[in-house]
């Protein structure tokens, strides 16, 4: 075998290639050649062995300190508050979220006392306003909400009913129906100026309130020649900015602002 002529025709085979393969398969070789030693010391030991996951951390997680029990042995001891949870608003919500970890308290009740929340920072951690918040999720602005009293003080955190259960709009809109609280529309139904459909309640996405297109709509109370009732403005229809419709003006709820 003549090696000069060997390396001429190696050489002659890859002068055929251009320049770009040439550079991509540089690059992969080195790829490979650095890739195995450096996958040799980045996978764990054991990785493989029993299946896509590491053998070991079976052992290591059974090895760790048990601190949740989990609901159910809290029936045991405190099936009074069990039963009056599950047929409340906070259902759903597993007793360590507020308590916090109980095994401790499950093998020495008397020495290992849960964590009772009684903070006004606690609640609002769930319940603050916050708009990406689902409509109609109850929400508080903590701020203006009974600032001095902690939550505990008017709900029941088993069972959380509101001292004044929220009547038809305030349920989604609580802070249209506080703006409109220290109106002068506060005496006027939101249905009085939306036509509500009942599906609204059940999709309010999907199915929206009408809202008053027309100027005349407004006129029926304010209008000069509207029906006398004291404390009501009133506004001469044709003179009145007669290109606009009322609420691009007024804001309906407290149409009093400027």
């Amino acid at each position: 075998m003549n090696f000069p002529d060997e390396i001429k025709r190696i050489r002659a085979f890859w002068n055929r290639f251009p320049e770009q393969v040439k550079r991509l398969s540089i690059a992969l070789v080195i790829f490979i050649v650095v890739l195995i030693p450096v996958r040799n010391m980045l996978v764990p030991p054991g990785f493989g062995d029993l299946g896509h996951y590491r053998a070991a951390s079976l052992q290591e997680n059974s090895a760790q300190n048990i601190h949740y029990a989990g609901r159910t042995v809290c029936i045991d001891c405190h099936d009074d508050i069990v039963s009056v949870n599950k047929k409340g608003y906070h259902r759903d919500v597993a007793c360590e979220t507020c308590h916090g970890p109980s095994a401790a308290h499950v093998d020495d009740p008397d020495g290992n006392s849960l964590r009772v929340p009684r903070d006004r920072g606690y609640c609002p951690l769930c319940h603050e306003y916050i708009s990406s918040r689902p409509t109609g999720f109850p929400q508080i602005v903590s701020a203006s909400h009974n600032p001095l009293e902690p939550c505990i003080t008017c709900h029941n955190p088993h069972d959380p009913v509101p001292p004044e259960t929220p009547k038809e709009c305030r349920a989604c809109h609580a802070e249209i129906a506080r703006t409109k609280s220290v109106s002068y529309h506060v005496h006027v139904e939101c249905v009085r100026c939306h036509d509500t459909p009942e599906e609204h309640k059940l999709d309010p996405r999907a199915v929206r309130p009408s809202k008053p297109m027309t100027r005349e709509f407004c006129g029926g109370c304010h209008s000069e020649d509207a029906p006398a009732t004291n404390g009501i403005s009133r506004i001469d229809m044709e003179t009145h900015e007669p290109r606009y419709v009322c609420w691009q003006c007024h804001y309906p709820h407290l149409p009093e602002a400027r």
